[in-house]
């Protein structure tokens, strides 16, 4: 039990030490994740796109 609470003392004691973002800095960071998901998605998107009619164009010419 006492090793059990001196691990809750040192997560406290590291806790204290931890920078936490500010709300302003919190919010940016949503949003720059977000928009690199999109553009990843349509990235990906226009990617599935293209190989998609390469593949139906050579599966047309080989019939």
């Amino acid at each position: 039990m006492q090793k059990f609470i001196q691990y809750l003392k040192d997560v406290r004691a590291e806790m204290i030490k931890v920078s936490w973002p500010t709300r302003n800095e919190l919010f940016g960071a949503t949003l720059l994740v977000i928009v690199l998901s999109l553009i990843m998605a349509v990235y990906v998107y226009a990617c599935d796109q293209v190989i998609n009619r390469i593949v139906g164009m050579l599966l047309k010419i080989n019939l």
